[in-house]
């Protein structure tokens, strides 16, 4: 019930408090439960919180002092999140980057970069491959396509921060009108049961990967990218456990896909850009988001992916997916702010 998720990964790192061992099986069971069940999230929530959690536990057991303890915390996140999205790069820099904005844990760099490739390579080992999706249609650069990507950009930044505060509010009104965490979560399962029905159609239960594909495809339905945002604010609203970062790619994929067949843009070239420009906004990771990019795109479309990503960072304003996260440089100016996201 008072479970801080993630955040109490990020507040570890802050040195603010201590993650218990007993996260580990509990984020693991609940969060096989919510998918078994239908609910609308994704794997990494869980896989981040394993990692921090276990990571913490060998601090302990090994009796490291607090500084280090937060580099095998980061470290365990690195591992997590490169066996989920096998992007090794991009795990290396999102542990570090993620809890402090402005900020980077250089000494965590070695740390992080060999969980990192042996959490890769141990994953692949054991048959399991990450999610592979490809630009069909590329676009050379050329001022026109780019100005109608700062659109694309602004719209993003405006969807992830939509998408923060209705995860936030979603919470909030639930505990508030449905005090009871049993009643809550019953009323909660009936809602998506009830707009699975009334949409005839389960494509927003799970992480939403068949979504994504879709996007790709250049076939989303048009206002897939809302309905994944009701469905994932209800289901982590009433207290389902799961992940919010492949939800943001679906919501940026799907979105992206619709901007570009109204604007004439390749669909998938907007699902590549709108997926890593929401993820962007939503975690307030701009060089992770740019790693992400490359590492399941390459770098044919490399300008587009940083002009989402640089426009949906900066007007994201300090909204965010983890309340933990702390803004340490403003987003506008050369100055230090130190203000939490919310």
């Amino acid at each position: 019930e008072n479970d801080k998720g993630t955040n109490l990964v990020i507040s570890t790192l802050h040195a603010e408090s201590q993650i218990p061992f007993r996260m580990a099986p509990l984020i693991f069971i609940s969060t096989i439960l919510t998918h078994l069940f239908g609910g609308s999230a994704g794997r990494e929530g869980a896989a981040l919180q394993l990692g921090g959690s276990i990571g913490n536990q060998l601090g302990r057991w090994f009796r490291l002092d607090k500084e280090d303890t937060e580099l095998i915390v980061m470290c365990g996140m690195s591992a997590a999140f490169s066996a989920i999205f096998g992007t090794p790069l991009a795990a290396v820099i999102f542990a570090m980057e993620v809890s402090s904005i402005g900020l980077m844990h250089y000494a965590a760099f070695v740390p992080c970069m060999f969980s990192s490739l042996i959490a890769s390579s141990f994953a692949l080992e054991m048959g399991v491959h990450a999610e592979a999706f490809a630009i069909t249609e590329t676009l050379s650069f050329s001022p026109v396509p780019a100005l109608k990507i700062v659109l694309l950009g602004i719209c993003c930044a405006l969807i992830s921060s939509l998408f923060c505060q209705l995860l936030h509010a979603s919470g909030h009104l639930f505990k508030k009108y449905l005090p009871n965490p049993y009643l809550r979560v019953i009323a909660g399962s009936l809602a998506i049961i009830g707009l699975t029905i009334l949409l005839q159609t389960s494509a927003y239960s799970g992480a939403g990967v068949n979504l994504i594909e879709e996007a790709f495809g250049g076939h989303s339905p048009k206002f897939a990218f809302l309905w994944k945002m009701i469905f994932t604010a209800i289901t982590l609203g009433v207290g389902f456990k799961g992940g919010e970062i492949v939800p943001s790619f679906t919501i940026g994929a799907t979105f992206g896909c619709l901007f570009g067949s109204l604007l004439g843009l390749p669909p998938s070239l907007c699902a590549a850009v709108g997926m890593v420009s929401v993820f962007c906004g939503v975690t307030n990771c701009p060089i992770s988001s740019l790693l992400i990019g490359f590492e399941l795109f390459g770098f044919g479309s490399m300008k587009y992916l940083l002009i989402g990503v640089a426009i949906s960072y900066m007007l994201s304003g300090y909204t965010g997916l983890y309340s933990e996260q702390t803004i340490i440089q403003s987003k506008f100016k050369v100055k230090d702010i130190n203000i939490k996201t919310h």
